[in-house]
């Protein structure tokens, strides 16, 4: 059979729709998910799409079997992703964490409404980063970004899949409503021209072969990133939830247990450089610097120009990935900005970590959502602190 692979060219397109075929062009092949306003649209699209192209689409009985799926694909050496919001999110935490144990890549989309509980399911928040951060149990770290147009819905979920690939860790995709429905234009490169990084893989030979001392979770001191083995092709491989030695086998020692832990933080940390993407607008000389993301970052930009018309040096700092958080470029501006605005759907939590780097107070315009927060309130705010 052929298969209709991705496709090319210029689009006007729904966000959710370009999430979707930004997956078809990352080599996504296995989507489990459960249908949850504002995120059914990945899944519809998917659901059509991905037989398209040789993959599977399986819609699972709720949120707990379709991350536990997801991770039963990826191990199977397939790249995979699902798709929630805000309620979902919540079921997915107890399996994320086990991804993250298990070093299994993954990209899980959450197209974020109004919450805490049912909330507003057809209108738009961005309350769910916090829980993209901490929402599973222990210590750990993750990666995050937040798109703030189609095309980047695009763009950033091939990046995830790439992402969560070259790290082995679950990556999330944080939209909000307002892009997940919004139409704009939408370019797709070539095929050709999409990057596809591959799993590190593993150079020896399978154990049932003969060599018996390989140890599917030994990594190396330059990455921390231990090769992926796929079930089925040979090697003694054990998953577990539990604390684990290089060999994949539980063990219950407090000495084994930090080392896993801090290695599994520290690969994150270690490469933050590489992970993390930031978009400034008139930084070069501004004095006060708004910091938002997704859609809100739209209406942050439109204020800022507002303010720069009235002669007031403000500048924007977008944030493109949420975690790991930019400290090392937070840390560089608070030696010379006095003013931070954040403006955010939600009651401050992006807030929490701008002040927590810089050690500053920071003037917030939040909302709990439900709308779009307006250019006027964050102009306001950046007039009242010039």
């Amino acid at each position: 059979m052929t298969y209709r692979t991705v496709l090319t060219g210029k689009h006007f397109m729904h966000g959710d729709h370009a999430c979707a075929e930004g997956a078809i062009a990352a080599g996504c092949r296995f989507f489990g998910g459960y249908p949850i306003t504002p995120s059914t649209e990945i899944a519809e699209r998917l659901a059509r799409r991905l037989p398209e192209v040789g993959g599977v689409f399986i819609q699972m009985e709720d949120e707990l079997g379709s991350m536990a799926a997801i991770l039963g694909a990826s191990c199977g050496g397939k790249r995979v992703m699902t798709a929630t919001s805000g309620p979902g999110l919540s079921l997915m935490m107890e399996n994320l964490g086990l991804g993250v144990m298990l070093e299994v890549p993954c990209v899980v989309v959450d197209v974020q409404r109004g919450s805490p509980s049912t909330g507003l399911p057809t209108m738009p928040g961005q309350s769910d980063v916090m829980q993209a951060r901490w929402g599973s149990h222990g210590d750990y770290a993750l990666v995050a970004y937040s798109p703030w147009s189609p095309q980047e819905m695009f763009d950033l979920t091939v990046l995830a899949f790439n992402i969560a690939d070259r790290y082995r860790v679950p990556v999330l995709l944080m939209t909000d409503e307002v892009v997940g429905h919004m139409v704009e234009r939408v370019i797709i490169p070539p095929e050709d021209q999409i990057d596809h990084w591959p799993r590190k893989r593993p150079t020896g030979r399978p154990s049932g072969s003969g060599n018996g001392s390989f140890k599917p979770f030994s990594a190396e001191e330059a990455d921390l990133v231990p090769p992926m083995v796929h079930a089925g092709e040979g090697y003694r491989l054990h998953f577990t939830g539990l604390t684990h030695d290089e060999r994949g086998y539980p063990d219950m020692t407090a000495e084994t247990h930090q080392r896993l832990v801090t290695r599994l933080v520290e690969k994150i940390n270690r490469n933050a450089d590489q992970i993390i993407r930031i978009d400034p607008y008139y930084m070069d000389d501004a004095q006060i610097v708004v910091v938002a993301y997704g859609c809100t970052a739209r209406s942050a930009r439109r204020a800022v120009r507002l303010a720069r018309e009235r002669g007031i040096p403000a500048g924007l700092l977008r944030l493109v990935s949420l975690w790991p958080f930019p400290e090392q470029l937070f840390n560089q501006l608070a030696a010379n900005i006095e003013t931070f605005i954040v403006a955010e759907m939600n009651l401050g939590q992006m807030a929490l970590e701008v002040e927590r780097v810089t050690k500053r107070p920071v003037k917030g315009v939040f909302h709990a959502g439900g709308e779009m927060i307006a250019p006027e309130p964050i102009l306001k705010a950046i007039i009242n602190n010039e």
